[in-house]
């Protein structure tokens, strides 16, 4: 037709295909099990085995916390609890005393859940399906799925934290990936790259690249099996993706705690089984302004003589930032009843290894240092 060399026609939008698909996921797969076979982690203790109970322990145990400090928490919880019918067995202050430390008390009280519901639904067997296992009390669908492929190659796709960033950087994806919308695109994603076979491997490989080379700050984009076609890095936004949680000022919260010392020794008080420390052993707690001797003398049955208070601890939570203010108490005599369930007069030298929070086992460590 006359003229039509000249019409500019607008471009049309990339269709995308199964098969470009398919083809997107192979290429971005086999570049990360190549990487992972030549550069990832192999050599830590829960790569060494396909059980899926030692598996699961070391997935609760990373949940926001990093490798370095969970590898000398799980090889002491496994001398401990060697099997899954040993920790459903144990009580929960046994367990509680294992995790101390490691912080986030709500996986160990889960996990304990969790051990007992195997016992009691699964004849002790631990489940090597993704939906099995996200049936149980604290496995959520990234870690179901990460517990199947490392224990019987399953195909399934993960999304914890670190996937996300790789991927939102992989694909170009802005808005905070906490957000619904965001979330569902980038299990899309995950879905789409995972590759039909290795997926043990690929799993790793992703779980690796986003640990030590695609990190928030300063990632190591050379050392990176898919730079090349990384949106984030050919359009120089690497530092805006993802972007961090949107920020909001957190409640704060004020408690004295009662340091009552008696030749060596500290009582402590069982937390309530739901809320902040559940379950462990810590300070007592008292309103600022209240009477410390009348208050001492109504709920343990002693007489203090209160000293100078200690500094302030400053001891930050996901939903709200916790100041504790010690205050040293000599206990001058003491009644019955402080033998109480709940309560116990613990040595000093003794706290290392009890179940305590662990600003309060600093506390206490450094008075037992300073004692000595």
């Amino acid at each position: 037709m006359a003229g039509s060399a000249g019409i500019i026609r607008p471009s049309r939008p990339e269709m995308k295909s199964p098969a470009t698909d398919r083809a997107r996921s192979r290429s971005f797969a086999q570049r990360l099990i190549a990487w992972q076979k030549a550069f990832g982690r192999r050599d830590l203790p829960w790569q060494r085995t396909r059980d899926p109970y030692r598996i699961w322990l070391s997935e609760i145990m990373l949940q926001q916390t990093r490798v370095p400090t969970v590898i000398p928490y799980y090889e002491r919880f496994l001398a401990t609890f060697p099997d899954v019918a040993s920790l459903a067995a144990a009580p929960i202050e046994r367990v509680l005393e294992c995790w101390s430390g490691l912080g986030y008390y709500r996986r160990a009280h889960l996990a304990h859940r969790a051990a007992r519901s195997v016992v009691a639904e699964h004849g002790g067997r631990f489940p090597r399906d993704a939906e099995t296992l996200a049936a149980l009390p604290g496995i959520g669908r990234s870690t179901a799925a990460a517990i199947a492929a490392f224990a019987s190659g399953a195909r399934g796709a993960i999304l914890d934290g670190n996937v996300k960033r790789v991927l939102a950087r992989y694909r170009g994806i802005a808005g905070f990936p906490g957000n619904a919308k965001v979330e569902r695109r980038l299990w899309r994603e995950a879905e789409a790259l995972l590759p039909p076979r290795e997926v043990a491997t690929y799993t790793q490989a992703l779980m690796d690249l986003g640990a030590t080379v695609c990190v928030r700050a300063k990632p190591r984009c050379e050392a990176c099996p898919v730079a090349h076609d990384c949106i984030a890095r050919r359009e120089d936004r690497i530092a805006e993706l993802p972007p961090p949680r949107p920020k909001k000022a957190l409640p704060q919260r004020e408690v004295t705690v009662l340091l009552l010392e008696r030749k060596g020794e500290v009582l402590l008080e069982r937390r309530p089984a739901t809320g902040v420390w559940s379950g462990l052993w810590s300070l007592p707690e008292i309103e600022t302004a209240r009477d410390i001797a009348a208050h001492c003398r109504l709920r343990f049955g002693v007489a203090v003589a209160p000293r100078s208070p200690l500094a302030p601890i400053e001891h930050g939570f996901t939903h709200f930032h916790l100041t504790l203010h010690p205050l040293p108490c000599a206990v001058r005599e003491e009644a019955k009843h402080v033998q109480e369930p709940g309560l116990v007069w613990m040595p000093l030298d003794d706290v290392a290894g009890a179940a305590l929070p662990a600003p309060i086992k600093k506390l206490l460590r450094s008075r037992a240092a300073t004692a000595g």
